[in-house]
């Protein structure tokens, strides 16, 4: 149904054309360059890993499990983070140098030249996504090919703008995790494409501290993936930038006819302020 997923060059291919595309056809960032004083750059990282039942590597998306001593605990999450105004700044300007990642990139000679101020905020933000990458789980900066950026995704709780840039691994498979991380988590993109891995997740939050016990619900479809005896729920913003690529690169949608099966959860303040530092 996707032969795509078939051929791990012509993917590479199609996703850098549908980013560079989209890029040039519309402003990068709709906010003003101040706007990423509160920007969180992730990356939204694809390559070739297992995919289980004998099926060798196949295209997958690979994701960090947030560990118990952060915030979000037990999330499923893009590698990233916070800008460095400072290194960030400094040492984006490599990744145009010759034989780099932003230099290797099809798109860059017509970004550069027709938008140059946001060509040089999206190199700071691909930067921003590697030097986090390489600190929360030792991703090899030199062997991620970039491929784009994908829509913004606003958080409101924290008053953040998340950037995601599209990134593939090129040989890395085994990856060494700081405290921040529990494990890595890759879903191949078949299973990202099967509308029967999708839940409508009812997450009822719970806050003990707040009136009434501030209970809130978040109700939204969200990805169930099931791996031997564990399911991870991958849910919110990172859901909802991984649905924007599915759709963006395939044409995936879900139905919005309510015929997603239901998933409860509860969440209490524990979420916000982890017991463990």
């Amino acid at each position: 149904m996707y032969p795509l997923l078939n051929d791990a060059d012509a993917l590479q291919t199609h996703i850098q054309t549908a980013t560079g595309k989209r890029l040039l056809k519309e402003p990068v960032y709709p906010e003003h360059v101040d706007g990423i004083r509160n920007a969180s750059a992730v990356l939204f990282l694809l390559g070739l890993m297992p995919g289980g039942n004998s099926r060798g590597l196949e295209p997958s998306l690979i994701l960090n499990k947030r560990s118990q001593a952060v915030n979000q605990a037990g999330d499923l999450c893009c590698p990233g983070g916070g800008i460095s105004p400072g290194i960030d700044t400094l040492l984006a300007k490599t990744m145009a140098l010759p034989g780099l990642p932003m230099w290797r990139w099809p798109f860059w000679p017509a970004i550069r030249s027709r938008r140059s101020a946001e060509a040089g905020i999206l190199r700071i933000l691909f930067f921003t996504s590697l030097r986090e990458s390489f600190e929360e789980m030792r991703l090899n900066p030199f062997g991620v090919r970039f491929l784009g950026s994908l829509p913004t995704q606003r958080l409101v709780m924290f008053g953040r703008v998340i950037y995601p840039m599209v990134g593939w691994v090129l040989k890395q498979q085994h990856f060494r995790l700081n405290w921040e991380v529990e494990k890595i988590v890759s879903i191949p993109l078949r299973k990202l494409l099967d509308p029967g891995n999708y839940v409508q997740y009812r997450l009822e939050m719970r806050d003990s501290n707040a009136e009434n016990g501030g209970q809130q619900v978040y109700d939204a479809p969200s990805f169930l993936h099931k791996n031997g005896l564990e399911n991870e729920v991958l849910w919110g913003a990172t859901c909802r930038i991984t649905l924007n690529f599915l759709e963006l690169m395939f044409g995936f949608t879900l139905p919005t006819d309510g015929s997603l099966p239901v998933l409860k959860g509860i969440m209490d303040e524990t979420y916000l302020n982890p017991k463990t530092v």
